[in-house]
């Protein structure tokens, strides 16, 4: 038994051992429940689910072959409901919280193809379906989760065919099934034992190929990422050492941080296609925690990743500091949480192994752990005082997990850290981070003080165990300081450390054991303090909100209320862990403090500082706490006048002004408030009370103030609380003792076996006769007594004093309402009604047992009082209908009446003690190397457990009997529920608000625990809609009551409530208020969103109705409404053209007629020529849901057959496109939907069509498009298809002529001739869709329509000379030559014909224009070209375009060289993929495509070797220009000029392609042109053509992000060196800028030598002539020293300073006649400020000399002087912070010299 379960209260704990056996008979009954033979059974499963996890959240006892039977049964039925999403999804849900539990346990296997199949077919295949995205996506989130925990049960063999299911889709990488395949394979693909031999070293390598193919892609990187950790994870046989520089540099290129100055983030990232998004979501938004896995399990002794994760860390490490923060801080910190995470996770499994006598070579042992935690801690160092929150909260929890791994490691700089922060004078905001650090490891030093102390060895660790008390006892004395009502951050900090240091001792006392812990620290004085700065803070207190009439609360709204519960909880721990004397001398004072304090604006806090005073000692506490304030409160209301409403006579000074003095209620009402929170846990001690509490409420509700009535509900409600229910006691006493250490408390898991003492129940509070017996009569006297006055003042017929009856109906209210809440369900619910025919035995059934308390009253007390209250609602809604106090009080009766059960579950849900549980503060992790044993789990207080077992019982009792009435047939709500019920459905229609939304809450209650009552109200409801008299109001109630999930699922399984919604809805119309309308629009989009489908009992029982409407008769009336456009609204209109779609396409299970498909069909083409524009957008969607059949489109079944099948919508569809003129106007119409933006920045697809409003786009786009999307390729630049092109525009006229064949083509020749042509770029946008939808269809006659008419439409709209609809006409040929299929292999028929068209030359004179145009058209065809799979004649293609591209590369308009320059990187990179891809499946690749050559050299190294000439004939021109700027003048005419002029167009054409290369990510196969070209690119930054060096300029950002392959890495290395030493010194300048980029990006792919060869010109360009190029040689190698190799550094920081020491004191010696040249000299004092900037918060040992022989150089000359003064500058700057404690580090004469140099010398005195 769970231990929640086993510290249950005794008479629910005993109850509890009889769940294993009733969860059988649920087992049994789901399987009875499902016929295999018999599909829709599996809707009678339903009811079921909600039982089964009931028992799953309960922690009960279930056996394994019941957990196993179960999750069989629950598979089969999931496979068998495939496209029943809704059973579905449930299922899949309450699947995955088994298997979560038990998947390890139970020896189980489940295919992998079923999912699969279940997916393609659901959210795949072109039939959207008629359910609510909402719905499709919950089922496909629950899907994907449901194959995650599954693949670990996929058989053996699964591997291998998921990977020949999936690899054929990565075959195209810029293809969108690349992206589906990567999301696939890294769902399905398992990594389990039983798959164990399909991966090897070559699987890995083959997955980490592919992985390169789409470079700065975020969703790629996620897929592969996780797919590789889990990889790793599990399968340690694979030599991974081989693998990781290529790993760690994809892990470090992943963070996007700002390298060398540069963006963080890369300008034109990858975005995989739309659905692929969604689709393959991932909670884990970046591939952080896959990094994190893959670190930690590739650990191993002996193994290399500790080094490359060291390199890693020293990278990322600045970023973490607080002054570095940006867009990647969320990433940094998501890798600290999670590698700490796993980290821990690793070694619980290690250790789990070991005590199991596994044991395995790669286990870490105390070396490798204190590495990793060494590295991790410079994240820590760095983070902990990060301006980002989850930053700094993270660091900390870090510190809390690491020291209880490494503690020598990370406690000692947490103490240093810690009085750093209170000695720090410019960060103090450090201090409350401190703390909160502090807290976190509480524990730990806590153990490790043990541990330190048993280790008898040498001083230093005796010494260490003194400073850990010693820290602890600091903190206890300075939190004290702490305790601020200015501060609320610091002061609940300061909380959460004192209740985190008390959870850990046993006791506080001042004897012989604390004083080892907690040195210098004399309890009994440091409470005194605490209990004087606790008062002073109480003092001071303000409240942030009031409290409005009527609504009574006990929060005063201060923050140690409102922030959190760190103020309560340490009361609870520090009073309760109080020794005999200390709680005495406690209670004490706070006795003196609560009787000589009245504090209205502490509430709240005085009153659970009494509540935590009494459960601590509740005998003792309660004399001098409760005496004192009812002997306050009796005597203040003593002569007062008294009302009578509470019970008894009202004497002769009450009349209806009589009042209480402001002050005197003012004090009344505070100590009622407090006594009411102090005696929530009282227990029997409150039976020595009882007259003066009983005579206290009645006096308070008897006094004529309603803030006193109301603080008289208070105590009447807890008191009934504190004597029936269950609560634990002496929650807080330490029951065990550390083994260790008596003064330290033993924590325990929930998970490991406990000793006889932790395993102890706790003591709970179980009411006895006298306290049951003092509860009823409580009832008698304020509940029962209450009622028949109630009863009494409703019947009564004397209305005379009208003010005293309102006041006598709040006051009776109140008392009825404060006695329920008092007494929640332990008051017994209403008896079921028992349905006629039902047999004894039926009637109950076993469910998860769970008790508040001990029972009081009966049930006829509960039934009693929902017959008076449906009384009391009746006269209320008749004669004061307009106070809405009375009415609040009487819907919160009504709640408490029928909703058995909810007062607890809105307790347990607003529990906020969250924090006690799952702070670091108090856990304890399993892996724990300061004490010798390990747990299974989390450890924690024992308090902090019984918390959660507390909350558990609450939870448990809410349950009980909720689910009584779903699975029980036997049973129906009692009949006094049901007029509760219509009275809150009146109420929920109410004209005030607040009203209304109350109401409408209890009512959805009622509703969620018994739906089927829902269609009783429904005709009420949609009453109100229909009827044009209905106020506003009402139509408002309704339509948030109709709205409810609850009651949306309920509409579509009751044919009369479905009828009547949908008609009630659409006949809505007349309502004119605004408010009304949005209502009824929101309600309908909702219910759109979350259709689940309809049931087959619908269509039967409509049916078979003899009054009511036929399902079809349904359809055709709503089809009548949709056309009725004169009659209604608009938006009416779309309604009802939505509901029809809603129909006719969730009745495809059931044989409709034929008619109303082909009439739907029909009538929503008519609808594309509408004049409202969301109609015709709704059309677009409902006809890409009709139109399905496509019988005449060509196939290769139909060529083998013959014939094409006739669809059943032809004749309807071909009837109304055969009106004249009927396309003529659906494209002009449909032009208005596009809006061409003005700029070319703007984005038409946020403002498609003039659908402005948000609800209209919600109910013209009501689903998602799961099919293909479309671009299937990435487009990343406008030339080739612009955003104003529609896709879904052009599919539905493809699917169209695929309906109709050929009539459709020959219709709308006229319409595309005209509209081609047309002056408005949107009749062109329109023209462009349909032609590229007609070109794609694919049907019988294509091909001579082709020949008579399309191609010369083609040819003219080549010639056309409109440029602005270039794009559209591009993205139209794009879809048109679009491969098909799953992959996108298979082509069109018209493919060849368009490249042909295409590639035909252009007229010898046309503009530069259309030239553009034509490559432009070019570059679309060929992105959409499958490489892989080209057909020779494409091949012939590519071949033919390039030798045309590289002869016009010197083009002489611009945007022609552009376009050329894109065609030219598309075509090139197909050329490698398909080269690439032969070669790989041992094919013959083309000859003339591989070996293509322009004299002696191939196309690719032409493209080099041209580019290097051309480069340096550019230079050459620039520097004669330069050095005789009268050179242009003479060349101008020349020949010459003409040739440089030719060079440098050709230069722009290539640097288009360079650019447009890696904007498309097609990069990696054009890697050895691009590094060929580094030279040109990086030394034409700067020349006289402004556009090459713009265009050099954007290449050059670029390639800052590419990251070139290890084979051409050797000769990019080479390039840059050459490059450095150009004579051109801004060339020398750029590559030192590039080189920043490329060491980070290839720092572990880079060779030893490459590296030292690197450095070595780096550090020579240091002494250049050009100051310009020695000070970006010292930035970059102050960027290399921070993450580069260590070696190196040093080698390179030793050198600088002794080179620097010897000029220094050469140049001291003035007489040696020494002559430095100013560059060399500038050079060494550089070297120096390298190494200073290297490292901008720390101070390692040498950085002291260092900075000062730097300052010692602020006598030389500039540049050198300005150099120093800015590098002390920086300096000083970065170490302001710490400086403090830094200074330290420096000598006297050190400091004075840098005062000296310092323009503000005071900072460094």
């Amino acid at each position: 038994m769970h231990l929640y379960n086993a510290w249950l209260p005794p008479p629910v704990a005993e109850k509890c051992k009889d769940e294993e056996a009733s969860f059988l008979l649920v087992v049994n009954s789901v399987r009875n429940s499902w016929r295999p033979d018999y599909p829709d059974s599996v809707y009678s499963t339903i009811k079921w689910i909600s039982i089964i996890d009931l028992y799953l959240r309960a922690k009960s006892t279930i056996s394994l072959e019941d957990a196993k039977a179960l999750m069989e049964i629950g598979l089969d039925i999931f496979f068998a409901s495939n496209g029943k999403l809704y059973v579905q999804v449930r299922w899949g849900n309450i699947l995955i919280k088994l298997l979560k539990k038990y998947r390890k346990d139970i020896c189980l296997r489940v295919p992998w193809r079923p999912f699969y199949d279940t997916l393609m077919s659901t959210h795949f295949t072109r039939n959207p379906g008629a359910e609510g995205w909402r719905l499709r996506q919950r089922h496909f989130e629950t899907i994907t989760s449901l194959v995650r925990f599954c693949r670990v049960l996929f058989p053996s063999g699964s591997a291998a065919e998921i990977w020949t299911e999936f690899s054929p889709f990565l075959e195209n990488p810029w293809h969108n099934s690349s992206f589906e395949g990567s999301g696939f394979l890294n769902l399905f693909l398992p990594t389990n034992p039983e798959n164990q031999d399909y991966f090897s070293n070559d699987f890995i390598k083959t997955c980490l190929d592919l992985w390169a193919l789409v470079p700065n892609c975020h969703f790629w990187d996620l897929q592969w990422a996780d797919l590789i950790a889990r990889c790793i994870k599990n399968y340690s046989t694979i030599d991974w050492e081989g693998f990781l520089p290529i790993l760690f540099t994809r892990y470090l290129n992943m963070f996007e941080v700002p390298v060398a100055n540069g963006n963080g983030v890369y300008p034109f990232s990858l975005d995989a296609p739309r659905n692929a998004r969604f689709l393959f979501f991932n909670r884990v938004s970046n591939p952080t925690k896959a990094i994190a896995k893959s670190i930690v399990y590739l650990l191993k002794p002996c193994g290399s990743t500790q080094v490359y994760f060291g390199k890693l860390a020293n990278l990322l490490e600045q970023f973490y500091h607080p002054s570095n923060g940006g867009r990647w801080t969320h990433s940094l910190e998501r890798l600290l949480r999670y590698l700490v995470i796993i980290f821990k996770r690793r070694l619980l499994h290690e250790q789990k192994s070991l005590v199991k006598g596994e044991s395995s070579e790669i286990f870490l042992g105390k070396s490798e752990r204190a590495a990793f935690v060494k590295i991790v801690l410079q994240f820590v160092d760095r983070a902990q005082y990060s301006k980002n929150e989850s930053l700094a909260e993270s660091a900390a929890a870090a510190s809390s997990s690491l020291s209880y791994i490494e503690p020598t490691l990370v406690l000692p700089s947490m103490i240093s850290r810690f009085h750093m922060a209170l000695e720090t004078l410019t960060a103090t905001h450090q201090l409350r981070t401190a703390v909160t650090a502090v807290a976190y490891v509480g524990r730990a030093l806590f153990l490790s003080k043990i541990s330190a102390s048993s280790i008898i060895a040498d001083d230093v660790n005796s010494i260490s165990a003194d400073a850990y008390g010693g820290l602890l006892a600091a903190c206890l004395s300075n939190a004290l300081l702490g305790m601020d009502a200015n501060d609320p951050p610091k002061t609940l900090a300061t909380m959460q450390l004192i209740g985190s240091i008390f959870s850990n001792l046993a006791i506080l006392d001042d004897d012989e054991n604390l004083p080892a812990f907690l040195p210098n620290i004399n309890f009994s004085e440091w409470l005194d303090e605490f209990l004087c700065r606790l008062f002073s803070m109480l003092l001071h207190l303000e409240p942030s909100s009031t409290t409005s009439e009527g609504v009574h609360t006990s929060s005063s709204g201060t923050f140690l209320v409102d922030d959190g519960p760190y103020y309560f909880c340490m009361l609870e721990i520090l009073l309760g862990r109080l020794s005999k004397p200390l709680y005495k001398q406690a209670l004490k004072k706070i006795a003196k403090f609560i009787r000589t304090n009245i504090l209205p604006g502490a509430v709240a806090e005085v009153g659970l500082l009494c509540c935590a005073t009494i459960q601590s000692n509740p005998e003792e506490a309660a004399s001098q706490l409760m005496d004192p304030i009812l002997t306050s409160i009796a005597s203040s209301l003593e002569g007062t006048p008294v009302s009578g409403f509470g019970g008894g006579s009202s004497n002769m000074l009450f009349s209806t002004k009589a009042t209480l003095p402001p002050a005197l209620e003012t004090a009344v009402e505070y100590q009622l408030k407090i006594l009411a929170v102090a005696i929530s846990y009282g227990g029997p001690v409150l039976l020595k009370y009882k007259e003066q509490l009983k005579e206290t409420i009645k006096s308070a509700f008897n006094a004529p103030s309603w803030k006193v009535n109301g603080a008289g509900d208070h105590v009447l409600r807890s008191l009934l609380g504190s004597l029936v229910l269950y609560y634990p006691m002496d929650q807080y006493r330490c029951i065990a003792c550390h083994p260790a250490a008596g003064a330290l408390e033993e924590w325990a898991s929930t998970k490991d076996s406990l000793n006889e003492q932790l395993l102890q129940a706790p003591k709970w509070h179980i009411p006895n006769d006298d306290e049951v017996s003092f509860a009823n009569e409580l009832l008698d006297l304020h509940l029962r007594s209450p009622l028949d006055d109630l009863l009494a003042i409703c019947q009564s017929k004397n209305r005379s004093d009208l003010g005293l009856e309102k006041e006598r109906l709040k006051v009776t209210l109140l008392r009825i309402d404060s006695s329920l809440q008092g007494v929640q369900s332990c008051l017994p619910d209403f008896h079921p009604s028992i349905r006629s025919g039902s047999k004894d035995q039926d009637l109950s059934f076993p469910f998860v047992v769970g008790e508040s308390g001990a029972s009081v009253g009966s049930p006829e007390l509960r039934e009693k009082a929902a017959e008076i209250v449906h009384i009391a609602c009746k006269y209320l809604l008749e004669a004061r209908s307009d106070d809405s106090i009375l009415l609040i009080l009487l819907i919160r009766i009504m709640d408490a009446l029928g909703n058995f059960g909810s007062i607890e579950y809105d307790e347990w849900s607003n529990h906020r003690h969250a924090w006690k549980l799952d702070s670091a503060a108090i856990i304890e992790p399993p892996v724990n190397f300061l004490v010798s044993s390990f747990a299974k789990g989390k450890k924690r207080p024992r308090w902090a457990l019984i918390d959660k077992a507390y909350m558990h019982n609450t939870w448990r009792s809410s349950q009980s009997s909720y689910h009584l009435f779903r699975i029980n047939s036997s049973l129906s709500p009692s009949e006094h529920l049901c007029s509760l019920m219509g009275d809150l459905l009146s109420l929920s229609l109410h004209n005030y608000e607040t009203v209304r939304i109350l109401a409408g809450k209890s009512l959805s209650r009622i509703f969620k625990r018994s739906p089927f009552l829902v269609v009783k109200c429904v005709p009420t409801l949609t009453k109100c809609l229909r009827d044009s008299s209905t106020p506003e109001h009402a139509v408002l109630g309704a339509c948030a009551i109709l709205s409810t999930r609850t009651v949306l699922r309920q509409l579509t399984l009751d044919s009369n409530a479905f009828s009547s919604f949908l008609l009630g809805i659409l006949g809505s119309s007349h309502h004119e208020s605004l408010k009304a309308q949005k209502a009824i629009n929101e309600l309908f989009v909702k219910y759109n969103i979350q259709f689940s489908g309809l049931s087959k009992t619908i269509y039967s029982t409509l049916e078979d109705t003899s009054d009511g409407l036929s399902f079809e008769d349904l359809i055709s009336k709503i089809s009548s409404m949709s056309f009725d456009l004169n009659g209604i609204h608009w938006r009416y209109s779309l309604m009802a053209n939505r509901v029809l779609l809603l129909l006719v396409t969730a009745s495809k299970s059931v044989n409709l007629s034929p008619k109303v498909w082909s009439e739907t069909a029909g009538h929503f083409l008519k609808s594309l020529r509408s004049q409202v524009p969301p109609t015709r957008m709704l059309a677009i969607s409902a006809l890409n849901v009709l139109l399905q059949e496509s019988p005449h489109r060509l196939s290769q079944e139909k060529k083998l057959t013959g014939g094409n099948l006739k669809s059943p919508l032809e004749d309807a569809l071909i009837q109304v496109f055969s009106e004249t003129g009927f396309f003529e106007e659906t494209l002009n119409y449909l032009s208005h939907d596009h809006i061409i933006p003005d700029s070319e920045g703007a984005s038409s697809r946020r403002n498609r069509g003039t659908i402005s409003n948000a609800i209209d786009k919600s109910i013209t786009r009501f689903y998602f498009d799961f099919a293909a999307s479309w671009p299937r390729t990435p487009t990343w630049i406008s030339m080739i298809g612009g955003d104003n092109f529609y896709a879904s525009f052009a599919r539905i006229f493809k699917r169209l002529v695929q309906e109709c064949g050929s009539p459709v083509i020959l219709a709308l020749q006229s319409s595309l001739e005209e509209s081609s042509v047309a002056k408005e770029r949107a009749k062109q946008c329109v023209a462009a869709e349909v032609l590229a939808g007609v070109l794609h269809s694919d049907v019988g006659g294509l091909s001579e329509s082709w020949d008579s008419w399309i191609m010369s439409l083609v040819q003219k709209i080549i010639v056309n000379p409109t440029v602005e609809s270039t794009p559209d006409w591009a993205a139209s040929i794009r879809y048109a030559v679009t491969g098909k299929g799953k992959y996108g292999i298979k082509m069109p028929i018209l493919r060849d014909r368009i490249l042909d068209c295409l590639v035909k030359p252009l007229p010898h004179i046309v503009s530069t224009n259309i030239v553009a145009k034509r490559f432009s058209f070019l570059a679309a065809a060929l992105i959409e070209i499958s490489p892989p799979r080209m057909k020779d004649v494409e091949v012939k293609f590519h071949g033919t375009l390039l030798s045309e591209l590289i002869d016009c590369m010197n083009f002489s308009s611009a945007q022609v060289r552009e376009a050329i320059g894109v065609t030219l990187s598309v075509l090139c990179s197909n050329i490698r993929l398909l080269t690439a891809f032969r070669h790989m499946h041992s094919q013959e690749s083309s000859e003339q495509i591989a070996t293509y050559s322009i004299g002696d050299t191939s196309w690719d190294h032409h493209l080099i070797k041209r580019a290097s000439e051309l480069a340096a004939n550019i230079q050459n021109t620039n520097q004669s220009l330069s050095l005789d700027p009268q050179t242009e003048l003479t060349l101008e005419n020349g020949h010459e000029n003409d040739v440089v002029k030719d060079d440098i167009k050709w230069m722009e054409t290539l640097f288009h392609f360079i650019i447009s290369s890696m904007k498309s990510g097609r990069s990696p196969f054009l890697a050895d042109i691009i590094v060929g070209v580094m030279y040109p690119i990086i030394s034409l930054q700067e020349t006289s053509s402004k556009d090459l060096s713009i265009l050099a300029k954007a290449a050059f950002e670029l390639l800052k992000w590419h990251i070139i392959p290890q084979p051409d890495l050797g000769k990019a290395v080479s390039l840059l060196i050459s490059s450095s030493n150009d004579s051109n010194w801004r060339t020398r300048f750029a590559t030192l800028t590039y080189l920043h980029s490329f060491m980070y990006r290839h720092t572990f792919l880079l060779s030893a030598v490459d590296k030292r060869q690197i450095w070595t010109q780096i550090e020579k360009l240091l002494k250049d002539s050009q100051v310009e190029v020695r000070e970006r040689a010292a930035t970059v190698l102050a960027g290399l020293m921070k993450g580069g190799d260590e070696d190196l550094a040093n080698e390179f920081r030793d050198r600088a300073f002794r080179e620097a020491l010897s000029l220094y004191k050469k140049r001291r010696l003035r007489n040696s006649g020494l002559d430095v040249p100013a560059a060399f000299m500038h050079g060494s004092v550089l070297a120096l400020v390298a190494s200073v900037l290297s490292v901008p918060y720390d101070m390692p040992s040498w950085l002291p000399d260092t900075v000062t022989l730097l300052a010692r150089f602020i006598g030389e000359p500039s540049p050198i002087k300005s150099t120093v003064t800015k590098a002390v500058a920086e300096f000083r700057r970065t170490h302001a912070d710490t400086w403090i404690i830094q200074k330290d580090s420096f000598t006297e004469e050190q400091l004075e010299i840098l005062v000296d140099t310092s323009s503000s010398s005071s900072y460094f005195a």
